[in-house]
């Protein structure tokens, strides 16, 4: 089993930047694909990012695509997303989720963190 916690997020003005981390425990991060997903207030949970296990590969949703950045750091055993030109429509609860398989639905990712709010305004 593994433990994520993430961090990281709070208020910031539209074009302001936040980088969000996951911390992982009871397994090396390296066993599992990383995704980002996010939900806001009266919506479904939606995919944000996916890097494999190596770091090599990324995939984002068209909404983040040029503006968010997934990267891994195994040895810390960490996992990140840079969030550069934020918009209103960013504002969500961010979840760090582990995974089998390289991909963007979130059935596939059988461990999740608590979240943590992100808030941009306008």
């Amino acid at each position: 089993q593994v433990q994520l916690v993430e961090s990281g997020g709070g208020l910031v003005q539209a074009g302001g930047s936040l980088r969000l981390s996951c911390a992982a425990s009871g397994r090396t991060l390296s066993s599992y694909v990383m995704g980002w997903f996010r939900q806001a207030p009266g919506k479904e949970r939606e995919f944000v990012a996916v890097v494999n296990r190596s770091g090599a590969s990324t995939y984002y949703a068209s909404s983040v695509k040029g503006r968010f950045t997934i990267s891994r750091d195994n040895a810390k055993n960490t996992v990140s997303l840079q969030m550069n030109s934020l918009k209103p429509e960013d504002t969500a609860v961010y979840y760090c989720a582990a995974g089998i398989q390289y991909s963007a639905n979130q059935r596939d990712y059988g461990y999740w963190g608590q979240g943590t709010q992100v808030t941009v305004s306008s």
